[in-house]
């Protein structure tokens, strides 16, 4: 485990108890209790936990959200495989939308170059991806960069999405429930990621299995407004049953 997501799931169990401890942690986590106290006084330093004895206690109920170079390591043999799968959804000579996210990162690099392609992104990292490929058609949305996810948001970006229609829009989100369907922690892209399922005729969301059960602060769209979610085998399938109860397709690949 990255230690980006060793302290995302720190800071999540100290905001769940109230506390944690060096011992629990460092069994839950599968580390030495040197290297949770390690993560603590980073933490600490952050303004996320104060130290306790023997522990830490939360400071305050805000989301740690690294940045998508940060991202990019976590989970990502489960974002390879999510990938591999999302690219059977691609159409033939269409059109397609790719959101900003380390699953849909993945996807662009992996896009085929004998497709004819045409691929709309407002994401710096994705149309680096595909920016040289031949084969492909690439449009670049502008906008306002955002320093953590390198992705166009803002108003130009959205008169940008309003001028286009595609066949398919991949997206990608950080929670998923059945009562406050999809969410991010960040308004202005909540906004881009709303605009971007209106823009298309199929919208396909590309989740890790760690986001189901989770609850961001800006509401993109309720679960209804997502024909297909591509996940990992690790997904609870208590939520996955749930999600499907709501009616929306959930396909996740390599499961047993």
């Amino acid at each position: 485990m990255y230690a980006p997501e060793r302290h995302q799931r720190i800071v999540e169990r100290a905001r769940s108890q109230g506390r944690v401890d060096v011992k629990d942690l460092a069994e839950l986590l599968e580390v030495t209790p040197e290297t949770i106290r390690r993560d603590l006084t980073s933490l600490e330093r952050r303004g996320l936990v104060r130290r306790a004895h023997g522990g830490a206690i939360p400071v305050e109920r805000i989301t740690l959200h690294p940045g998508v170079g940060d991202r990019g390591g976590i989970n990502q043999a489960e974002k390879m495989v999510i990938a591999e799968a999302a690219l059977a959804e691609l159409p033939e000579n269409g059109s397609v939308m790719i959101d900003a996210g380390t699953s849909t990162i993945c996807l662009a690099e992996m896009l085929p170059t004998d497709r004819g392609l045409t691929v709309v992104t407002h994401s710096l990292p994705v149309a680096m991806a595909v920016a040289n490929r031949s084969g492909i058609d690439l449009h670049l949305l502008g906008g306002n960069i955002r320093s953590d996810s390198l992705a166009g948001v803002g108003t130009w970006t959205h008169q940008l999405i309003g001028m286009v229609s595609v066949d398919v829009a991949f997206i990608s989100i950080n929670g998923i429930t059945p009562e406050r369907g999809l969410t991010t922690h960040n308004m202005a892209e909540a906004a881009v990621k709303s605009a971007m399922i209106k823009s298309a005729r199929r919208s396909i969301l590309l989740a890790d299995h760690t986001k189901f059960g989770r609850e961001e602060f800006g509401r993109v769209a309720p679960l209804a407004a997502i024909d297909t979610i591509i996940t990992d085998p690790g997904v609870n399938a208590d939520l996955v049953r749930e999600v499907e109860a709501a009616g929306t397709e959930v396909l996740w690949p390599g499961r047993d």
